[in-house]
């Protein structure tokens, strides 16, 4: 059968009706790879390391897995516009999804730091960008503020929409794999992701799906925004999926 995006796949595991119009690219469905030489450069040649490949995504990144159930979501609401603070991959998301469902939208990027590539992606697909004076953490408090005054749906992750459809990273895992892994690492930025996959494995656990959950291992480049203000010991209990 072919694959036709998550909200199809797992429809009766996300909060959807037979209201909620499908906005979809075909997200999801991203392989997962046998590794050997990574297992080997580890020092541990036995292990089965497995690499989730979710740069095959539409728009080339893991945000797809939750911006069609935000934008879903956005679209059953009525929605005219969406909007969005980003440096990168949440932007061309945002702006591919939202130009499927024939909205608006708005993206606010801190001044000069923003992958190009990424940006050309939203233009292209046709969003109003703006830069901030300040970084991502100033730019996401506009985004909060025009939320509260505007008719315009935020799909940052802090939409709990993102998080919910997520999670299906986890479920195509246990699917493939036929049980959860014993450790799972994932790169955290705001530990939305990281999140998302926590609840996904949770859930499947629920339903019986798999009798263990896996450890999860939260790695943040250094710098980054819980570190810097001081929040180590909350960033990682949230990593390690407590």
């Amino acid at each position: 059968m072919a694959h036709t995006g998550l909200i199809h796949r797992y429809r009766p595991l996300l909060p959807v009706s037979d209201r909620t119009p499908v906005i979809s690219l075909n997200e999801g469905d991203t392989p997962l790879l046998p590794t050997c030489r990574v297992a080997e450069w580890a020092g541990a040649p036995n292990l089965r390391l497995f690499l989730k490949c979710e740069g095959l995504n539409p728009t080339g990144s893991f945000k797809d897995r939750g911006m069609t159930l935000a934008i879903s979501k956005a679209a059953e609401a009525k929605s005219k516009a969406v909007i969005t603070a980003s440096t990168g991959n949440t932007s061309a998301s945002a702006a591919a999804y939202a130009a499927r469902a024939g909205m608006r939208c708005v993206v606010l990027i801190p001044d000069g730091q923003i992958a190009l590539g990424k940006l050309s992606q939203a233009l292209i697909h046709g969003a109003d960008v703006f830069a901030v004076q300040g970084n991502f953490d100033d730019a996401l408090t506009m985004v909060r503020r025009v939320g509260e005054v505007a008719p315009i749906t935020i799909v940052n992750s802090i939409n709990p929409y993102r998080i919910e459809s997520q999670k299906t990273g986890a479920f195509e895992i246990v699917d493939e794999l036929g049980d959860a892994p014993d450790y799972h690492f994932i790169p955290v930025g705001n530990a939305g992701n990281i999140t998302a996959y926590w609840k996904g494995y949770t859930e499947y656990r629920g339903l019986g799906k798999i009798g263990r959950l896996p450890k999860m291992m939260g790695w943040q480049a250094e710098g980054a925004a819980p570190i810097v203000k001081g929040d180590r010991k909350r960033s990682q209990n949230h990593c390690d999926g407590h």
